[in-house]
């Protein structure tokens, strides 16, 4: 079963629970703004929230998904959602967070807790995240978090906010060697 918390200086990434509906429907799941890049449609109704989340929580179920509701430490409030893919050799993850919690560190220290969690999984070599290639602000992050861009793949999602053929990403990838470089590197 693919259950785990990751703490970090700020947050607090849980497995997600049916009671989380609400505040990610109110945080950020109707949000057109915060569903602009992803691969969802905002949130119509709770329901569909509902019904987002009874999917999200069966990958904790999952051994080769991590699913998180992504809380501030301080008080438990819900601002985002993370998810974690396993394919060994590699993992890829993904993220949104609430606009009231944009540009604020929050994403950064998010993925950075994700990236140490996915590279101590036993034959993982490497984590990779994509973004649309007009979304400056997760590129950004991927970037602060210590991931490479590597280059864009044409035409490889489908955004349905923006239409509906396929659209360029840029990928991002950190591996351990890379981390391993950065945490011994003088300052």
């Amino acid at each position: 079963m693919a259950r785990a918390t990751l703490i970090s200086e700020r947050l607090v990434l849980r497995p997600p629970r049916l009671e989380d509906a609400t505040p990610i429907y109110d945080g950020y799941a109707r949000d057109p703004e915060v569903a602009r890049f992803v691969v969802w449609t905002p949130h119509r109704s709770l329901r569909d929230t509902r019904e987002f989340l009874k999917q999200f929580v069966a990958l904790a179920d999952e051994d080769a998904s991590f699913p998180w509701v992504m809380t501030l430490g301080a008080d438990g409030t819900v601002i985002g959602a993370m998810h974690l893919r396993v394919h060994p050799p590699w993992t890829e993850l993904g993220f949104n967070i609430a606009r009231p919690h944009w540009n604020r560190g929050l994403g950064t220290e998010a993925v950075r807790a994700v990236i140490d969690f996915a590279l101590a999984l036993p034959g993982i070599e490497r984590v990779q995240a994509t973004c649309h290639v007009e979304n400056h602000a997760s590129a950004r992050v991927l970037e602060k978090a210590g991931m490479r861009r590597e280059g864009v793949l044409r035409r490889y999602l489908v955004f349905p906010n923006l239409g509906e053929r396929a659209q360029d990403v840029c990928i991002y990838s950190v591996t351990g060697e890379d981390v391993q470089a950065r945490t011994s590197a003088p300052d």
